[in-house]
């Protein structure tokens, strides 16, 4: 898997842990212009890679590569960047630290800034735990994110996505090999429990009423478990989907610093001209989040994405889907950006890492 790193020294998160140093895995498509003015960041979703994310990306795609520069920072636990499964003592396997949404704009930031010296983002984007980043991403750093177009996620995980959470972590956590995150060998029965568990809210009950996993080449309704839910994480160290799971836990961008844990404040100091896409059946971000959170956004609009995929019809799987998010992203790089310029955010008052411990 084709990727640069990032690393960055003692990199301090805001649950006081130290990275020594923090890996911060990414992929570039394209090439910066001089003016540096073509950036887009396109971070990653729930245990997904910057692979998860190049359907939307190249020659003609929505992200069209001959036109912009697109960095695809990989989360923080998917197993490329710094995460349980490749962190060396004394952080490793069950003793990594928690890390939050923030501690990934941050890095992204230093990424950006520093490695590709980019002032001002013409678009960030992503898909669910993506979609957390971008949100976040809009309100730490007001003044240099021109547009953003989250989908399929929020601005802050709910408490009914949060019982979700807890479901599959429980599942993944008694299995009997578990102990505690020291397993010797991977804990096998919890992972495919983790995965049935998910096969519920991934897609929506409409998918499965309508048989429409027979059309992705399943003869039975257990196939499609087996085959698609069960072998998708098959692979995955569960250490890695804890710390994921613990980040998403507890996104929201209500508590930035300087927002006092205000929701819709936050959301007040958002600049850019702000899209959001969610699907019309996701069981985890469900339109009302979004409508409600558009209400305080001073440039905000919502498009539901429709279809019966529930959540995924933000992997690009569904064709409707997928060409509903590519025309929707397309639209938005072609309007005038929102209120962001360059040089501003931070230094103005508004909400950002630079008040991070």
């Amino acid at each position: 898997m084709t990727h640069d790193v990032y690393e960055i020294e003692d990199f301090v998160l805001e649950s006081g842990a130290t990275l020594r140093p923090a890996r911060l895995a990414y992929r570039t498509y394209g090439t910066l212009n001089a003016d540096r003015s073509n950036a887009v960041l396109f971070p990653t979703w729930f245990a997904g890679t910057h692979e998860a994310n190049e359907w939307l990306i190249g020659p003609g795609e929505a992200l069209d590569t001959d036109r912009y520069f697109v960095i695809v920072p990989n989360l923080f636990g998917n197993g490329l960047s710094s995460s349980p499964s490749n962190t060396p003592p004394p952080y490793d396997r069950a003793r990594f630290p928690a890390v939050s949404v923030r501690d990934n704009v941050a890095a992204q930031h230093r990424l950006v800034t520093e490695v590709f010296g980019i002032e001002r983002l013409a678009l960030v984007t992503g898909c669910s735990m993506g979609a957390l980043q971008t949100y976040q991403w809009a309100v730490s750093h007001p003044g240099m994110v021109e547009r953003a177009a989250p989908y399929c996620g929020a601005a802050r995980t709910s408490p009914h996505n949060s019982v979700f959470i807890e479901g599959v972590r429980a599942a993944l956590t008694t299995d009997q090999d578990w102990r505690g995150g020291w397993y010797d060998r991977p804990p096998r029965a919890g992972l495919r429990a983790f995965a049935r568990v998910y096969a519920g809210w991934g897609f929506s009950q409409a998918f499965y009423r309508t048989h429409t996993y027979r059309e992705l080449g399943h003869a039975s309704l257990e196939d499609f478990l087996a085959h698609f839910w069960e072998m998708n994480f098959h692979h995955a160290d569960a250490n890695d989907l804890l710390a994921m799971l613990d980040t998403w836990q507890r996104a929201d961008v209500g508590t930035t610093p300087g927002c006092d844990g205000d929701t819709a404040r936050a959301l007040g100091t958002i600049r850019a001209r702000l899209l959001a896409l969610p699907s019309e059946t996701d069981l985890y971000f469900p339109p009302a989040d979004e409508e409600w959170a558009s209400a305080f956004v001073r440039d905000g609009e919502v498009r539901e994405i429709p279809g019966v995929w529930g959540h995924l019809a933000g992997g690009g799987g569904d064709p409707k889907a997928a060409a509903f998010i590519a025309d929707a992203l397309r639209e938005l790089l072609a309007s005038p950006p929102g209120g962001a310029t360059t040089g501003v955010g931070e230094a103005d008052g508004a909400p950002g890492e630079g008040a991070r411990p």
